[in-house]
């Protein structure tokens, strides 16, 4: 099977190409990582496989409509309350 008919198959099951697939599953991992783990955003950012910060940053505000900083700062105070 050729790139071009896989990207086309692909899109047909997921509704969106392999590159944003890919990104929405890392986004999952990262943001799964410091809320369930307490893991900073940077950490996150680079275990998932980002190389930029700045690039989790954009990606993250986009997708999950907040920034990485607020998740983390959301699991501390969760963890507070729970204590």
């Amino acid at each position: 099977m050729g790139v071009s008919n896989f990207n086309h198959q692909f899109r047909a099951l997921t509704a969106m190409s392999p590159l944003q697939y890919q990104k929405q599953l890392r986004l999952q991992r990262a943001r799964e990582r410091m809320l369930m783990d307490g893991v900073d955003a940077t950490s996150a950012a680079y275990e998932v496989g980002y190389e930029s910060v700045s690039q989790f940053n954009r990606n993250t505000a986009a997708s999950l409509a907040s920034l990485p900083c607020a998740m983390s700062k959301l699991f501390e105070r969760t963890s507070i309350v729970a204590a």
